[in-house]
């Protein structure tokens, strides 16, 4: 290795390569290891990180791995599942509960090496339901979490032995919800372990190009252009590296973009020269054809991903670039979520991560420059590319478009285990002054890198910002099977609310393109558009109250890699101006601002 390194163990979390990409920010080069190589594979790093895992135990499948890296003489860190795989190894004790969601207050205990300079409290970011309730005796206690309520504390939510070298932290320092985060991992990679901060973005960008080089060879790449930030970042590196003649550019109009999107996208091109090969199709009717009865989540987008490929394939017929290969903006999170790793549980399916795109990469038939990165860093190579910040720092819009936007449903009512978790949730808000609401439909969230389906709260009431927060926290520790909580901005909490039968159509997309449009003129009338990360609108087939059909979402919300997420508040005066707007449209029976953070739920709501 021409620079010092750390491995990280991907035992299959969420955040695996979220933490080699920190490493990374460090310009210390990490690197992805599998929990079962060879103890041979780890002789060369200065230092070992272990993530986290979809395993609800750590008594699990995930407990089989290369063990005799705690026999090396390299500094260890251990994240969540980690954690309590080093607490267990050294003789402490793990049991199933004590789970925490979001937010806690980290209290440091000692004086350890990995949290020098830090304040005595700090905020960081749980996920999990296994806990550690005792050590072995080559280790201390650290710090210990608390929610800032009075209640019980969490233990040993910080371990360490520093004549071992071994770590181990219960949170998510890797996250950006983990104020201090940064600096945590930092005294571990550059003070204990002792890296040097040799590796740059730069020099990925170059290994980047050379590697496009060698698998595409004398062939060209045709590469589905949607417009948005990885897609356009993808086709400058790809344009730099192969020269613009073996560049091809689709656009597709699938019918799922937003209001006057196509359009804008088109234009953008032009204005930034990727416009030498650049073909469009208006394939909406192709979409809304093989979407039409269609209602389960994943399988609409297995669909969008399909007949994405149908689309491109026959445009490349057409144009005569058939055995072209296929470029994409692919993007980590999507590989991640759709459980592209070992152990990595599926969360939900990206359309560029269906099967016949697997079928494809297997083939070596793709090329994807960005597959390794997050939006920060795609964000980040693309300014160092040349292309415009408001290019680049436009907010991100699924490939699959409003497909995912628009909530579908058979109009049956997800009434099982209800009587159990209502009481809970609304005592829950009693005890702040808000009506909560438990409602009869589910939404895709993710709990200690799991996919979940479960039911959002609905929250109506007036409280400060903060407090709305807070018992959105305490519903998501508190009351099982929840996994999101909007605030209603209607004038009262409904009386009744009842699924509707819906499913995709031209008619129900126009609204939620109108619906949509209202928002993001919105916040750049505010001047918040470059403050807020994505600002997703959701529409949901629901009747309140014996009036309108289709139930507004907005969800605004602060992030950098889409792994976690935080809602944003939005000012009152635009709050008012939407609650007007949005509701005088034709059909909509309410509107909602969705307070949850990620975890526990997605930022998409399929």
């Amino acid at each position: 290795m021409t620079h010092d390194a750390i491995a990280v163990i991907d035992f299959g979390g969420q955040y695996a390569h979220l933490i080699a990409t920190k490493v990374r920010r460090l310009h210390v080069l990490a690197e992805i290891r599998q929990p079962d190589d060879p103890i041979e594979r780890f002789a060369a790093y200065k230092g070992i990180i272990l993530s986290g895992s979809p395993s609800l135990s750590s008594h699990g499948e995930d407990s089989d791995y290369t063990r005799a890296i705690y026999d090396l003489d390299t500094p260890i860190l251990g994240f969540c599942f980690g954690h309590q795989e080093i607490a267990k190894h050294y003789g402490g004790t793990v049991v199933h509960g004590g789970r925490e969601w979001g937010p806690a207050d980290l209290h440091l205990r000692g004086e350890s090496p990995v949290f020098q300079g830090l304040a005595p409290v700090e905020r960081v970011w749980m996920s999990h339901f296994d806990s550690v309730t005792s050590v072995g005796p080559d280790f201390d206690e650290i710090g210990f979490t608390s929610l800032g309520d009075g209640g019980q504390p969490h233990r040993f939510a910080a371990i360490a032995s520093e004549r071992l070298r071994r770590y181990g932290f219960q949170f998510h320092p890797e996250v950006d919800d983990t104020v201090h985060g940064d600096e945590m991992i930092g005294n571990f990679v550059l003070g204990i372990c002792g890296c040097r901060p040799s590796w740059t973005m730069e020099q990925y960008i170059a290994e980047e190009m050379e590697r496009v080089r060698r698998q595409v060879g004398d062939q060209s790449v045709f590469l589905l252009a949607s417009g948005g930030v990885d897609s356009t970042v993808a086709a400058r590196l790809l344009g730099e590296a192969l020269g613009p003649d073996r560049l091809h550019l689709l656009h597709v109009d699938n019918g799922l973009m937003r209001k006057d999107e196509s359009r804008d996208v088109l234009q953008t091109f032009r204005e930034f020269g990727l416009d030498r090969n650049l073909h469009f199709v208006d394939a909406s009717e192709d979409f809304l054809e093989a979407l039409r009865g269609v209602v389960e989540p994943e399988q609409k987008r297995k669909i969008i991903g399909n007949t994405f490929i149908s689309v491109f394939e026959r445009e490349a017929r057409t144009l005569g670039i058939a055995h072209h290969l296929l470029g994409q903006g692919t993007i980590y999170p999507d590989t991640i979520e759709t459980g592209g790793t070992k152990r990595a549980d599926t969360i939900k399916t990206h359309h560029n991560r269906v099967p016949i795109i697997e079928e494809m990469i297997a083939q070596g038939r793709v090329v994807e420059p960005l597959a390794e990165l997050y939006k920060v860093e795609v964000r980040e190579l693309g300014e160092k590319m040349g292309l415009a910040h408001d290019l680049v720092w436009r907010h991100p819009f699924p490939g699959p478009g409003l497909g995912v936007r628009l909530l579908c449903g058979t109009g049956a009512a997800f009434t099982e285990g209800l009587d159990g978790i209502e009481p809970e949730a609304t005592a829950v808000g009693a005890a702040y002054g808000l009506a909560a609401q438990v409602l009869p439909i589910k939404s895709v969230g993710v709990k200690a890198d799991l996919r979940s389906y479960e039911h959002p709260v609905l929250v109506s009431g007036d409280a400060p910002w903060a407090r709305l927060l807070e018992m959105a926290a305490r519903l998501f520790k508190q009351v099982p099977g929840i996994n999101r909580a909007i605030w209603n901005l209607a004038d009262a909490a409904p009386r009744a609310v009842r699924p509707l039968a819906a499913t995709v159509t031209r008619d129900r997309l126009d609204l939620l393109r109108e619906a949509d449009h209202l928002v993001m003129e919105g916040l750049r009338r505010h001047g918040i558009y470059g403050e807020i990360w994505q600002c997703p609108t959701v529409l949901v087939p629901l009747e309140v109250d014996g009036r309108g059909r289709e139930y507004v979402i907005i969800r605004p919300i602060h992030s950098e890699r889409a792994m976690t997420a935080t809602p944003a508040a939005l000012p009152a005066r635009l709050l008012g101006e939407l609650r007007e707007q949005i509701l005088a449209l034709s059909g909509v029976s309410g509107l909602a601002l969705d307070i949850t953070t990620k975890p526990p739920g997605t930022i998409e709501w399929e």
